[in-house]
């Protein structure tokens, strides 16, 4: 119980220590206009690098067929995003393509 407790006390410290000098600096930093255009596009890639292993993979082989429940749920979430504009009618078609295709082919 003592190393678990240390553990999770080390962690939190060098989370701290590595965060806070940022976020202590930042209302007195002001960064150049080209980086934060940049830094825009960073909360998009990071879910790019994690939705896409998601939906093509399937354990070490790619899974392109008209089976995977993933990849219909995300055509659809796209279709319906790119149509209606829609946040939450995107991610409920999204869900219910891909419960239904689970349902199918599972």
């Amino acid at each position: 119980m003592t190393n678990e407790i240390m553990l999770l006390g080390g962690m939190t410290l060098v989370t701290f220590l590595i965060r806070y000098p940022l976020l202590a600096m930042s209302g007195r930093l002001t960064l150049p206009p080209r980086l934060l255009q940049a830094l825009n596009y960073v909360p998009p890639a990071v879910l790019t690098a994690i939705i896409v292993p998601t939906i093509f993979m399937n354990g070490n082989s790619l899974w392109l067929g008209v089976d995977n429940p993933r990849l219909m749920g995300s055509l659809a979430a796209i279709g319906i995003g790119l149509w209606r504009k829609n946040l939450l009618l995107t991610i409920l078609a999204g869900m219910g393509v891909f419960l239904f295709w689970q349902g199918v082919f599972g």
